[in-house]
This record gives structure tokens, C-alpha cells and sequence, in this order.
């Protein structure tokens, strides 16, 4: 292979490289959009509107801190596998150690938010109108 046919090969397997780095940092990264968590798919008769989650605001955090998928009592959820709906595993009502989905949730945001604002740090909301507008 000539000099000029190594480089440009050497060129290509660079490009391939920095693409697939670039895709796996793109799988891992934290979506800069708002979410909308609606449960319609679990709960037919909801008696809230559905909540507006900010990634960008919670980006101090771990992800297994919300993302979790529990085996034998520990999470074994690692970032960049998978997000499945919350209401893939918890549903319309208590299921073994498997907790309701709206308990789920207020359990995990609600009581967060209290814990830091018990730190005095600034802290999303933990009244249901605040969460759910009207």
C-alpha cells in the first residue's frame, strides 16, 4: 500500500474512532430537554395533570439516585444501560415489595426535595400543585 493510500486509511479509522466515542458519550449524556411524565399508560383514571421533569436541573446528581432496577435488594442499574418507564415495574397498585406507581414516584421526588430543603439548598417543589398544575 502506498504512502498516500496508509494515510488516508490511517484518516478514516480516526473519523470511525471519534464517531463512536461521540455516540456512546451521546447515549450516556443527560437529555437537555424537559420530560413529561404521564402515566396514563398505568393509571386510567388519573386524579392529577402530568409532571414536567428538567434533566438539566438535577444534572448534580447521580442517575442510579432515580434510575434503578432492583435485584436480590440492590440496584444493579449502571448509567448508559437502558431507562425503561417507571410504570414498567410499578403499577396502578402495591405489588409486593413493588410499591404503587404514584407512591413510587412522591417517594423518590417528593421526599428528595424535602431532604434538601431540609439541607437549605435550593429545591424543587414538594406541594402537589406545584408538581401538577391545575
Amino acid at each position: 500500500m502506498s504512502r498516500r493510500g496508509q494515510v488516508f486509511t490511517a484518516l478514516i479509522l480516526g473519523i470511525a474512532v471519534i464517531a463512536a466515542f461521540t455516540l456512546a458519550y451521546a447515549e450516556t449524556k443527560v437529555p437537555d430537554k424537559d420530560l413529561v411524565i404521564d402515566t396514563k399508560d398505568v393509571i386510567k383514571e388519573k386524579k392529577k395533570k402530568p409532571v414536567v421533569f428538567n434533566h438539566t436541573k438535577h444534572k448534580a446528581y447521580q442517575c442510579t439516585q432515580c434510575h434503578h432496577e432492583f435485584t436480590d435488594g440492590k440496584n444493579v442499574w449502571k448509567e448508559g444501560q437502558e431507562v425503561k418507564k417507571c410504570g414498567a415495574c410499578h403499577k396502578a397498585e402495591d405489588e409486593g415489595k413493588k410499591v404503587k406507581l404514584e407512591k413510587a414516584f412522591h417517594n423518590q421526588c417528593v421526599e428528595c426535595h424535602k431532604t434538601v430543603k431540609k439541607e437549605n439548598k435550593p429545591t424543587g417543589p414538594t406541594a402537589c400543585t406545584k408538581c401538577h398544575p391545575a
